[in-house]
């Protein structure tokens, strides 16, 4: 598939170069969210995403047996009201998916952006093309982005008709101990979801900002994931407390607090704020990085 088109000919007024520039912007995120998407690899990154839920929910099932328990069991905090309503198993399966498996998913995708495109010889075709590094970066992240997106809507949906189909629907209980309609409670998972793609964006910048400081497309999303590791690690040692709140995945179970009446804000601000810090932070450096690199492949 053809990753570039030539720069179409035209009069030389600024008027005239700045509507092809605006149709090739658009062409390109077009193109590159079509490369992105039918790729195996992603399809098979959303597959596994997609098979989180379902292990979840058959494992409830199995164990609650011919009836909702309403004990306090173990695991995520919503995993003991999935029998009482299936509409818990979107916010368990997030909650389950949300430390490692979506973050790897994305540190995959983005490790790869710039670094895949080098390994693969085709970065300098793509810059020979009126996209300019700048845009080309741009349209990069803005894909890795959708993914993050498309990532927490595929666990999000596949849970939900998981819990249909196995456990019963209805009104449900938050955190606070009130209760809400079903159409509210559907509502606040579809904005968790959100939540939990948004909490990704940072990780994403760092994913990026890796793919560009080498050549190998494995070798980016290896240090990807493995710096994902390390900071899962070092948030949990209580020696580092001081630290922690400025890990990118500090706050990132911040979004359990939408499921409380009222909701509490505070972590969920400070989540959103860490990683609009990360983005700028490592989109900056990431801009600094590949507007300087020499390309070679």
């Amino acid at each position: 598939m053809s990753r570039a088109e030539p720069e179409t000919a035209g009069s030389g007024t600024p008027e005239a170069a700045r509507t092809p520039n605006s149709l090739w912007s658009l062409g390109l995120l077009r193109g590159e969210l079509l490369i992105t998407f039918r790729r195996w690899r992603t399809l098979a990154l959303l597959g596994v995403l997609a098979a989180v839920p379902v292990l979840v929910g058959i494992a409830v099932k199995i164990e609650t047996g011919d009836g909702p328990s309403g004990g306090g069991g173990e695991g995520p905090a919503f995993i003991s009201q999935i029998s009482n309503n299936g509409l818990f198993l979107v916010f368990t399966a997030l909650a389950a998916t949300l430390p490692f498996f979506l973050p790897m998913a994305v540190g995959v995708v983005a490790g790869d952006a710039i670094a895949g495109e080098s390994s693969a010889g085709t970065l300098r075709y793509l810059l020979v093309a009126p996209s300019g590094r700048t845009r080309l970066l741009l349209t990069k992240y803005a894909a890795v982005m959708a993914f993050c997106l498309a990532a927490s809507l595929v666990v999000a949906v596949s849970a939900l008709a998981v819990g249909a189909l196995l456990f019963p629907l209805g009104d449900l209980t938050t955190i606070s101990g009130t209760r809400i309609g079903y159409a509210e409670g559907l509502g606040r998972a579809l904005l968790i979801a959100l939540v939990v793609a948004a909490s990704l964006v940072g990780f994403a910048a760092l994913g990026l900002f890796v793919s560009t400081l080498t050549g190998s497309g494995i070798a980016a999303m290896a240090t990807t994931v493995g710096l994902l590791i390390t900071v899962q690690i070092l948030d949990q040692i209580p020696q580092l407390d001081a630290l922690q709140p400025y890990f990118f995945s500090h706050y990132w179970l911040s979004f359990a607090d939408l499921m409380r009446e009222p909701v509490y804000w505070d972590d969920l601000v400070r989540n959103l704020g860490l990683q609009a810090l990360y983005a700028a932070v490592f989109g900056s450096a990431a801009w600094a990085r590949f507007t300087a690199k020499d390309i070679t492949a």
